[in-house]
């Protein structure tokens, strides 16, 4: 867990064995300024530190099953980092913890979100929905600092009190994190813990919890099995001891033979440097040579403050990172250093195989200056000073975000081009998850070597996207409406002339009832239909062999029409007239042929015995007109 860190005291490079280094202005980014050093010989003094001052985004990756992304509750696991929408661009600082997240905004309120068994998240939650959307803990001042551990978390406020809530584990699972009575209690609000001096920087390992005071002094509380308070035998650090959890869960102080200026703690570890900024010592668990204690001095587990001889070679290191059985270490100059278990890649090393007893130059970071080093459980992180960040080791949960669950044996690459303008300003790796403080005018396009449209750009993406649906609606709306409003007015035009056809039909053939072959022709309104169509073609059949029957039938029915309707035909002779005159002068127009009518119009001058010659031809067009109805001859009526 990434907690509290290391800082430079000098900027020039590691000084050879012997030689004497000035102290100058850290080289460490303002987000991560530890307490000033005040004197430089005898008690140092420190002073309780300022809030970081830059704000900026927190982007999360990895195992989310429980809410510690603290992104949609459907979002369970991701290999790439994701914006956390809900906290905005104020967030200040931010830490992993096991399984859950803590962050600072810039007003000093702190924010939690992920697992609450035991009180991790310091308020109170409803279901894993709530334990998932971060929300604010109270406190009672602003603060200036906070850590994480398994299940507990700490804040440091602006009046140098310490807050703590949550709990410890051991072998024998919970310890609680206060005493009540003679057994252990975790605490699901924050609790003030007393050390009986102002504070000045806190450290979280997996589960103990490390205070370092304005005079130099530190101060420890948790499990202690594998040496990490660094002030108990192996004996008393069980909670089986004649103190049990008195001596394990208040915080006491450890005994050094000089001050200390800064403290940091791992998994199972703690380190600090010295009041002059030369030497490191640690304690805890060193079963892979994490410590960097060798020779005679070194054993499994540390029970008391011990210098490391791997760290002490004249190096000036500006930040320190352990995880669980791994530590990393940054130098003055930006190169970064691996020791301890290489499984898993967590070393950074590429294809070597064995562990390393010695800090071992990262090979394929040599050529960039890094400015922050982080280390998960077994993973580990670094950013560099031109922006990029690095991820190496256990990726199996995706929580190294290079966009696919699997270990890397050497620093790879996590976030794209776009993140590269300026550095990020935090990064946190947890158990299966990691955090990423992102500055609030850098908005990255993918966090991801294979960019793809997520993160800050994802969201611009996503808003693009949910705009266009929105709209689309609307746009299928309008062209429903629009193929509508079409379809209606050329249902109308139809319906229209549909009408207009029938009423123009109804026109040519009301009130004239004719007699064809002796029967009368009813007044029926036409319809243009294609039953219409089949029987004038019908109609259009030769007549020639009865051609002779008809004319003499013909000159009978003129006969009796001229004596009982000629009134009637003087009133309908100039419409009928107009009708034949444009059937025969209409291209679209149905004659009958031109053989049958000139021997019909032989006949007709042959048997010319009638008495209005004129009014037998009247007749004969009457019937044609009857019998074949031209759609010509209906338009041009109309």
């Amino acid at each position: 867990m990434i907690t509290t860190t290391i800082y430079s005291l000098n900027n020039r490079m590691p000084a050879a064995r012997g030689v004497k280094r000035t102290a100058s202005k850290s080289s460490a980014p303002a987000a991560t300024a530890g307490p000033k050093n005040k004197k430089k010989r005898g008690t140092i003094q420190l002073d309780i530190p300022a809030a970081p001052k830059k704000r900026g985004r927190i982007f999360s990756c990895g195992q989310g099953d429980v809410g510690q992304l603290g992104l949609d509750e459907d979002v369970v696991e991701t290999t790439k980092f994701k914006h956390v929408s809900a906290l905005g661009d104020k967030i200040v600082d931010v830490c992993a913890g096991g399984m859950h997240t803590v962050a600072l905004d810039g007003n000093g309120k702190v924010w939690t979100f992920g697992c609450n068994d035991e009180g991790a998240l310091g308020r109170n939650t409803n279901g894993e929905k709530d334990e998932g959307t971060p929300k604010t803990v109270t406190l009672p001042r602003k603060a200036v600092a906070i850590s994480a551990g398994d299940s507990h978390t700490a804040a440091l406020l602006d009046n140098g009190d310490v807050y703590a809530w949550g709990a410890f584990r051991d072998s024998h699972g919970s310890m609680g994190l206060v005493v009540r009575g003679r057994e252990g209690k975790a605490c699901r609000e924050p609790v003030r813990l007393g050390i009986g001096e102002t504070a000045a920087a806190i450290a979280s390992g997996g589960d103990h919890l490390v205070v370092l005071s304005t005079s130099g002094s530190v101060y420890t509380m948790g499990c202690g099995e594998q040496g990490q308070l660094g002030r108990l035998s192996q004996r008393s650090a069980s909670r089986d001891a004649r103190q049990g959890f008195s001596a394990l869960l208040v915080p006491s102080k450890v005994t050094l033979k000089c001050g200390a200026s800064r403290v940091w703690a791992g998994y199972h570890a703690t380190f600090i440097l010295d009041a002059a900024g030369e030497k490191v010592f640690a304690w805890g668990l060193n079963n892979y040579g994490q410590l960097g204690i060798t020779g005679e001095k070194r054993k499994t587990a540390i029970f008391s403050p011990t210098e490391c001889d791997a760290f002490n070679t004249g190096a000036v290191w500006s930040q320190l990172a352990c995880g669980q059985h791994h530590s990393l270490a940054l130098d003055a100059a930006g190169q970064v250093y691996a020791l301890g278990r290489t499984e898993y890649g967590r070393l950074g090393l590429g294809e070597k195989t064995g562990d390393a007893e010695v800090l071992e130059p990262i090979p394929k970071l040599q050529n960039k200056k890094c400015i922050c080093i982080a280390a998960g459980t077994c993973n580990s992180f670094a950013i560099t000073d031109t922006g990029e960040v690095f991820a190496w080791g256990m990726g199996s949960e995706g929580q190294l975000g290079t966009g696919a669950a699997a270990d890397v044996n050497e620093p790879t690459p996590t976030l794209a081009a776009a993140y590269q303008a300026r550095p990020a300003l935090v990064v946190s790796a947890g158990g299966q998850h990691a955090v990423l403080l992102l500055p609030e005018d850098e908005q990255p396009t993918e966090a991801s070597p294979e960019p793809e449209p997520e993160n800050a750009t994802e969201e611009v993406e996503q808003e693009k996207e949910e705009t266009e649906e929105k709209q689309q609606p609307e746009k299928e709306k309008e062209k429903t409406k629009g193929r509508q409003t079409k379809r209606q007015k050329k249902q109308e035009q139809d319906e229209e002339i549909s009408s207009t056809s029938s009423a123009q039909a109804s026109e040519v053939t009301e009130g004239k009832p004719q007699k064809v072959n002796g029967d009368e022709q009813k007044d029926t309104p036409m319809e243009v239909d294609e039953t219409d169509k089949q029987e004038d073609k019908k109609v259009e059949e030769p007549q020639s062999e009865k051609n002779n029957e008809e004319t003499e039938k013909k000159n009978d029915v003129t006969e009796k029409q001229n004596d009982k309707s000629e009134p009637e035909q003087e009133e309908t002779k100039p419409d009928t007239m107009d009708t034949s005159s444009q059937e025969t002068t209409d291209s679209d127009s149905k004659p009958m042929d031109s053989d049958e009518k000139q021997e019909q119009k032989e006949d007709m001058e042959r048997d010319n015995d009638t008495e209005v010659n004129g009014t037998e031809e009247q007749t004969v067009e009457n019937k044609m007109d009857t019998l074949i109805p031209s759609d010509n001859a209906l338009t041009t009526s109309a």
